[in-house]
Formats: structure tokens, C-alpha cells, sequence
């Protein structure tokens, strides 16, 4: 039986004021090579969800279970913050919505590639910047630009070197938050395109916070809506958006196909 490489437990999370509730029994699993999509209106808890799933944010309650490379169970939030980065570095990764979010603007494009394979021990700099290279072209930079700093790039040039950051490492797990939302309509087509092929060579279980419905339809395998910081209905992507069974993703799907 293969086990879910991510298991999340009636988890909960107050807003800081301890009234009312950002996310409410929320339940979720995620299996080796599978994509998952959060989606559901601004404010619906989305990503406050995926943050304290990440352990960038305590629940009130619950419990994120990640089923590591060697085998052991791990409680996200009973890691130590030594462990916690270990991960993001290692088997995690972790896509903002906002590129400058992610990257260190203040050095190079290559080095912003190769500090998270520092991170892991390697010092050889011929090593470094052959990775960096390599994994520009991936995410189809011009890897002359090597040397460039992110602040010269493009938008949408530097959400492919924050996904080139996360993906050197290979990690089996990637959060990613609304990962196409402010670009060009034609950047995020071409970056969509990018990020469906290098999760499924790597073979990469993803799960992707969006309110772009259409983003869902095209990368994940089940979705997740989400209204009020609650899951009010999950399954195959095509079920959800084609035969929704809940009123609020019924209005969601309507609003999106209406005139």
C-alpha cells in the first residue's frame, strides 16, 4: 500500500485576534506524484492553509504529517526550526506568489540557483555553476544571464528562476502559492506549460494554492475548494469543475463560464 507523502489531520488556525477561524478541519492527503490544487475565492483561507502546512505558521490544532525519503513519519510542527529548514532545503520547496519573495535579489541569478545546493554540503564552485547553468536552460533562461542579478529580470523570468531554485535540490515535495497570479496572460500560459512538464518528469508531488480554476484543470489530479477557511468539496479535478456538488463551487464554476 503506498502511503500518502503528506498527511494533514482536522487542522485548525485562529486569526491572531482568537475570535474567528483562517482555516477550520481541514483534512487532506497527498500521494507520491500527485498534484492537488487549494483553489477558492481571496480570503477563503487558501494560503493560510498551505503556510501552516509548510510550518511557516503554528495551528491552533490538528496535525501535518510528512512521510520523509528515509522513511520516517514526521510531525511538521514538532520539528525543531534546524530540522524545519533542513527540509525546505532538502525535500521541500516552496514557490511564492511573488517571485522577490523567493529569491535573493541582491545576488546573482547563478547563485541564487546553487545556495540551496550549498545547503546541502556541495562547495565545488565548477559544480555550482554547471548546475546553475543547466537548470536555467531548464526552465528556459537564457543561461548566459547566469551572472545577471533577478532584479534585471522580468516577472515571469523571475518566477522560472524561483521554480530553478526550488527544483535543483529535487525535492519530493513542492508548495507552490498562486505561482502565475499578476503575469501576462501568454507568460502564464507558457509558465504553466513549464511547470506541468517538470512535475511530471520529476515526478514531484505538488500542491498548488490558486483562485484561477483554469490553473486546476490544467496541472492537478484532485482539487480542494475552499470557502470560510473551510474544505467544503474535494475530488478528481474534471469531477469537481465539470459536476460540482456544492453550492459555493457550483457558483464558482458558473462565474468563470458565465458571459
Amino acid at each position: 500500500m503506498t502511503l500518502p507523502v503528506l498527511q494533514v489531520d482536522a487542522l485548525h488556525h485562529r486569526f491572531p485576534q482568537g475570535k474567528a477561524f483562517a482555516v477550520r478541519d481541514a483534512t487532506l492527503t497527498l500521494y507520491p506524484g500527485e498534484v492537488v490544487a487549494i483553489v477558492g475565492e481571496s480570503g477563503s483561507g487558501k494560503s493560510t492553509l498551505l503556510n501552516c502546512i509548510a510550518g511557516r505558521i503554528t495551528p491552533t490544532e490538528g496535525s501535518v504529517t510528512y512521510q520523509a525519503a528515509d522513511g520516517r513519519a514526521l510531525d511538521v510542527h514538532r520539528l525543531s526550526e534546524r530540522e524545519r529548514r533542513l527540509l525546505e532545503r532538502t525535500e521541500w520547496g516552496f514557490v511564492q506568489q511573488h517571485a522577490a519573495d523567493g529569491l535573493r535579489m541582491n545576488v546573482s541569478a547563478g547563485a541564487n540557483i546553487g545556495e540551496r545546493l550549498m545547503g546541502q554540503g556541495e562547495r565545488h564552485f565548477g559544480r555550482l555553476r554547471s548546475a546553475a547553468a543547466d537548470w536555467m536552460t531548464r526552465v528556459e533562461l537564457d543561461s548566459a544571464r547566469i551572472d545577471d542579478s533577478p532584479r534585471d529580470f522580468s516577472g515571469g523570468m523571475r518566477q522560472r528562476l524561483q521554480i530553478a531554485r526550488n527544483l535543483v535540490t529535487r525535492p519530493r515535495l513542492v508548495l507552490m502559492d498562486e505561482p502565475t497570479s499578476g503575469l501576462d496572460v501568454s507568460v502564464q500560459a507558457k509558465l504553466l506549460d513549464l511547470i506541468r512538464l517538470l512535475v511530471a518528469r520529476m515526478h514531484l508531488s505538488a500542491l498548488i494554492v490558486t483562485h484561477d480554476l483554469g490553473v486546476a484543470r490544467l496541472l492537478a489530479h484532485r482539487t480542494l475548494v475552499m470557502r470560510d477557511g473551510r474544505i467544503v468539496e474535494q475530488g478528481l479535478t474534471d469531477r469537481v469543475l465539470d459536476d460540482p456538488q456544492h453550492a459555493y463551487t457550483q457558483l464558482l464554476v458558473s462565474s468563470v463560464v458565465a458571459p
